[in-house]
């Protein structure tokens, strides 16, 4: 399914100006808003008003799994350091948007349009509501939830924060508000917010909801879990969308993210379409400059060929190479780390630049995603990249559909041959049978049960570099994985491979005891404290507003 999202910068611009009568100007409605006496009229209002948040929405690229125990980037991550202090402002503590949305949901019954256009506009908007608050919870917890707009002289603007369960039960009502008054996406503009893409983001939203509470020990974690397959399940269900295959094993898991239209791949709920000299981006080009680099706690994580750990695995040989690591493991390695043979660049005069050892000038511990980045020396150029990216993909309900059932104990071969086994069918990886399933004696959650602990794994390996993990962490309350000295460890840099290397390149590359990239000098591990798990309030908004006290658990 497309998404039109070229129409969204101009809208912006568009929002007010596009309704209006032409009037002398200095006897215009104030531009910096929208003014009431002239909006609101007919569904093109709607529409423009609505568009204003879709830029909102988060686009799987890259370096998004910076945050985690999955990439060790170039400098420390102060949060995980545990040298972070409490600011005094905090641009995530900003409401414009849910003052926007709120503003809609207070006007827009004036219009006049039909009831079920109204519904459909007021789906979308509560749709963006819900996502907004959801930010807001995983960051902060406790939020306040407002459901007017304001002004200065709101009693609102002084309320306590309501609590983290209250907010998320609204959140749902948004959610299931938004679900049943979108169309299916054979009766949607290409360019909306459909009922597939609200249930792609319920699913989402109540896994991390469910399994919060679960390892948190709030409670009432089961109706979160099975809400979060139930909306996961309708997706499968439906048929709309299937897992991207050509039938190329090695290569179609790489391929699919390197496509410059996704309008019509069946993996795409929701992708953001980029078009030449109209909107592009500068994700390959940032590539370039700076790979992002994945742990070595990260590349353990890949089972090898047999479905084994490398604990188990008699195919497992060994990490003094790149080149002997990746042999007999999961195919998507190869597919996500930059190894021997990997073409970086098709050069223009027919040549390729391919890759031989790992570029410890690119990237800071040898392993070097790439997924998303191009060969194409076109999207090399600054800011002209036409690749699309996804906001909704399928292979990600696939995973909330399988980890959910198994959180609430339902999860069979069935559920697993439709889920995993899917995304395993697509590289050519065994499949898994949860009969002989074997705890990795390594696992970083030995408490699990082996499905449950195989089923994270999948989702590990699958999303890697999409954004998602920290917050896995957070509601596993797995915090504490952060100090696993892996976590900022690269590749080993045996003798017999540093010998391969021009001594300029690697003199100065400190390694650990067991020969491992030390990224950091100054630090050999990384500190989790629990009280992590949420973000400091800025203190200049607990100042301000002494309601908003106290601050969260340990800040």
């Amino acid at each position: 399914m497309r998404t039109k999202f070229l129409f969204y910068i101009t809208c912006i611009g568009l929002l007010i100006t596009a309704s209006c009568k032409r009037e002398d100007f200095l006897d215009r409605f104030p531009l910096d808003g929208i003014s009431e006496p002239t909006f609101f009229k007919n569904e093109n209002d709607l529409k423009l008003y609505c568009n204003r948040f879709y830029a909102s929405l988060p686009v799987q690229g890259a370096f998004d799994d910076e945050n985690s125990d999955n990439m060790v980037p170039r400098n420390v991550n102060s949060f995980l350091a545990g040298t972070y202090i409490v600011p005094v402002t905090d641009g995530s503590w900003n409401w414009t948007n849910e003052r926007g949305v709120n503003y809609f949901l207070q006007r827009y019954q004036r219009a006049a349009v039909s009831d079920d256009v109204k519904s459909k506009y007021a789906g979308e908007i509560r749709f963006f509501r819900a996502y907004f608050y959801w930010r807001k919870v995983v960051r902060y917890g406790d939020v306040p939830w407002l459901s007017k707009d304001l002004n200065e002289k709101s009693p609102e603007l002084y309320a306590p924060r309501d609590p983290h369960k209250k907010v998320m039960d609204s959140v749902l009502a948004d959610l299931d508000f938004a679900i049943a008054n979108l169309k299916d996406p054979a009766n949607s503009d290409k360019d909306r917010i459909n009922k597939d893409i609200a249930l792609a983001l319920k699913a989402r939203v109540c896994l991390w909801e469910g399994t919060f509470r679960k390892y948190h020990a709030l409670g009432d974690e089961g109706k979160y879990l099975q809400e979060a397959a139930n909306a996961a399940g309708a997706l499968i269900t439906s048929q709309h969308y299937d897992v991207y295959t050509t039938g190329n094993p090695s290569k179609d898991y790489y391929n699919l993210f390197l496509q410059e239209e996704l309008s019509g791949n069946k993996e795409a709920i929701m992708p953001k379409r980029y078009l030449k000299d109209v909107l592009m981006h500068n994700l390959t080009r940032q590539m370039n400059d700076r790979w992002p680099s994945f742990s070595k706690d990260f590349v353990r994580s890949f089972l090898c060929r047999d479905g084994l750990p490398i604990a188990l695995s008699p195919l497992y040989k060994g990490d003094d190479s790149l080149d002997a690591e990746r042999i007999n493991r999961d195919p998507r390695f190869i597919q996500i780390i930059a190894t021997r043979g990997y073409v970086n660049t098709n050069n223009t005069d027919g040549s390729k630049d391919t890759i031989t050892l790992p570029r410890l000038s690119s990237s800071t511990t040898g392993y070097g995603l790439i997924k998303f980045k191009s060969p194409d020396p076109a999207q090399n150029n600054a800011n002209q990249s036409t690749l699309d990216l996804f906001i909704f993909r399928y292979a990600e309900t696939l995973l909330i559909y399988a980890e959910a059932k198994a959180e609430m104990g339902q999860a069979d071969q069935d559920v697993i041959n439709k889920t995993i086994n899917k995304l395993r069918d697509r590289v050519g990886m065994q499949r898994m049978d949860i009969t002989t399933l074997v705890k990795d004696p390594n696992s970083p959650f030995p408490a699990l049960t082996v499905l449950l602990d195989e089923i994270r794994r999948e989702r590990r390996v699958e999303l890697a570099g999409d954004g998602m993990r920290m917050d896995d962490l957070l509601r596993w309350r797995a915090g504490k994985l952060i100090e696993n000295a892996e976590t900022i460890l690269g590749m080993k840099l045996h003798p017999n491979v540093k010998a391969q290397y021009p001594p300029s390149q690697v003199n100065n590359i400190v390694l650990d005891a067991n020969g491992y990239i030390r990224t950091y000098t100054n630090i050999i591990s990384r500190v989790w404290n629990d009280k992590m798990y949420r973000y400091p309030l800025p203190t200049q908004e607990t100042t301000l507003n002494p309601a908003l006290l106290p601050q969260n658990p340990g800040w």
